[in-house]
């Protein structure tokens, strides 16, 4: 049976329970060990398989991780531990770009990530990993079907710009990082995409349109970006990933 093994964040706090509703099943709760920290992982178990769920943000006490302090070896190690055929992140992202509006899903074809801090599973040797094809071209093309059903279109290709947050980006880091090629900008995908890439294990990157960028919505240039909101919409995006999923499960590795 496939298994797939699903990193979320943002308005996806619930998704085990959408996930549920649409591919049956039972679910439950268990913990991975890690250098880095213990990670809980919401486990679905289901006539097509087992999908492992990690909330990046996850956090021992009711606060949620901020993005810049999210530890993601552990995330990544805890996901990998799984043995999954297939890791996906789910990332919440702002749009530059008018394919994806607020409440679209699309798909990340690369990642332009210049942050500073490094992100390795190798402090102790020098170990270099090609990252020219990021992301598994069978699964997109699944997801590619599975969106185009649910939403009717499916956007790809997207470059996906890393920031490190908390706070969201002003109107001239938008501008800049649209000349650098990007069309979307996130907080979690950049650090995940770098240590996935070394744990050959096939990946791929769910982006969920949540607001504009920063002086991109249209017609309102100084509208301005709250985090509530942001998580509304992205909530409303479940369904349609948990729709990919499920195609994933019926037809990735076959």
């Amino acid at each position: 049976m496939p298994r797939i093994a699903v990193l979320c964040g943002t308005g996806m706090s619930a998704f085990s329970e959408i996930l549920l509703s649409e591919i049956g099943g039972k679910s439950d709760i268990f913990y991975a060990e890690s250098n880095w920290g213990q990670v809980p992982i919401n486990l679905v178990v289901s006539d097509a398989g087992t999908v492992f769920i990690i909330d990046r943000h996850h956090s021992i006490s009711e606060k949620r991780t901020p993005p810049h302090q999210i530890e993601h070896r552990a995330n990544v190690h805890a996901a990998v531990s799984c043995k999954p055929d297939l890791l996906v992140s789910v990332n919440s992202v702002g749009s530059l770009t008018e394919s994806m509006p607020p409440g679209m899903v699309g798909i990340t074809g690369d990642v332009l990530d210049l942050a500073i801090r490094p992100w390795t599973f190798h402090d102790f040797d020098a170990i270099h990993e090609d990252r020219t094809s990021a992301f598994d071209n069978d699964a997109i093309d699944i997801c590619s079907k599975s969106l185009n059903d649910s939403q009717g279109m499916a956007p790809k290709d997207l470059v996906l710009a890393q920031c490190i947050g908390p706070q969201f980006e002003s109107p001239s880091e938008i501008n800049a990082l649209e000349k650098l090629g990007a069309n979307l900008v996130g907080m979690t995908l950049g650090p995940e995409a770098r240590l996935i890439s070394e744990c050959e294990i096939s990946h791929i990157s769910l982006a969920c349109s949540s607001n504009w960028a920063a002086g991109r919505t249209p017609g309102d240039p100084k509208a301005t970006i709250d985090h509530y909101s942001v998580d509304k919409i992205a909530e409303k995006m479940r369904k349609t990933i948990s729709k990919c999923i499920k195609s994933l499960l019926g037809e990735f590795g076959d």
